[in-house]
C-alpha cells in the first residue's frame, strides 16, 4: 500500500511559524528593509537586538536596538538572557531569547537582522530557520552607501569593506540571496515576502526547535 504523507494545510491547518534570519554586510541597507516591511504592515515579529554602542541621532531604544550599558550587556551574556551574541567593531550586540520563543510560541513569524558571523551560530543552533543574505548591487554602490553615512574614517571605511568582501564569500550558509540595489527598496522587500509565502506552503514544513 502507498503511504501519503499528511499536510496539516490541506485540512485548513494554519502554517508553522517560521524563524527568519536577514543578514548581510554593513551599509547593505538591512535596517531600510526592514524598516519598509514594518511600514508595509507585514504579519512579522521582529526582534529588536540589544547592543552597547550608542544610539545614533532619530534611533529609539526598544525599536531599533533595545540600547545597553557594557555593564548590562555582559549580566545578560552571564546569565543566558542571549540566543546569540557578539563583539562587532568593538560593540557587543546579542538576540534575547525570550522574544523568539514567546512570538512563535503565539504563532508569528519571527525575524531576526544579524550580521554572518550571528547568521552562522544560529544556523548551527536551528538549522531549519530561512537564511536570507541581503547583498548590494556592486561593491561600488556599498562603498557609495557607507560613504554617505558618514560614520567612519577612511581606514575605518575600508576595513568595513574588506569585512564585506568576507561575508560575501560565505553565501553557502545561506538558502536565499537577495539584491538590494538602490533606489529598488520594494524590489527586494517584495522578494523576501515572496519567499515567506512560498516557504509557508512546503509539503514538508520547517520544524523550528530552540
Amino acid at each position: 500500500m502507498t503511504e501519503y504523507h499528511y499536510n496539516p494545510l490541506l485540512a485548513g491547518a494554519q502554517p508553522q511559524p517560521l524563524l527568519i534570519v536577514i543578514s548581510g554586510p554593513s551599509g547593505v541597507g538591512k535596517d531600510s528593509v526592514l524598516m519598509r516591511m514594518r511600514k508595509l504592515g507585514l504579519p512579522f515579529h521582529f526582534v529588536v537586538t540589544a547592543t552597547s554602542r550608542a544610539r545614533r541621532p532619530g534611533e529609539l531604544d526598544g525599536y531599533d536596538y533595545h540600547f545597553v550599558s557594557e555593564e548590562r550587556f555582559r549580566e545578560m551574556i552571564a546569565n543566558e538572557e542571549l540566543l546569540e551574541w557578539a563583539e562587532v567593531y568593538g560593540q557587543y550586540k546579542g538576540i534575547p531569547r525570550f522574544e523568539i520563543r514567546e512570538a512563535m510560541a503565539s504563532g508569528r513569524d519571527v525575524v531576526l537582522r544579524i550580521n554572518v558571523d550571528g547568521a552562522a551560530t544560529i544556523k548551527a543552533l536551528a538549522p531549519e530557520a530561512i537564511f536570507i543574505f541581503l547583498a548590494p548591487g556592486s561593491p561600488e554602490e556599498l562603498r557609495r552607501r557607507l560613504m554617505l553615512r558618514r560614520t567612519e574614517d577612511p581606514a575605518a571605511l575600508e576595513r568595513r569593506l574588506e569585512v564585506a568582501a568576507d561575508e560575501m564569500a560565505r553565501l553557502e550558509l545561506f538558502d536565499y540571496v537577495v539584491l538590494n540595489r538602490e533606489d529598488q527598496l520594494d524590489e527586494a522587500v517584495n522578494q523576501i515576502h515572496s519567499i515567506m509565502i512560498a516557504e509557508k506552503q512546503r509539503v514538508f514544513p520547517r520544524q523550528v526547535a530552540l
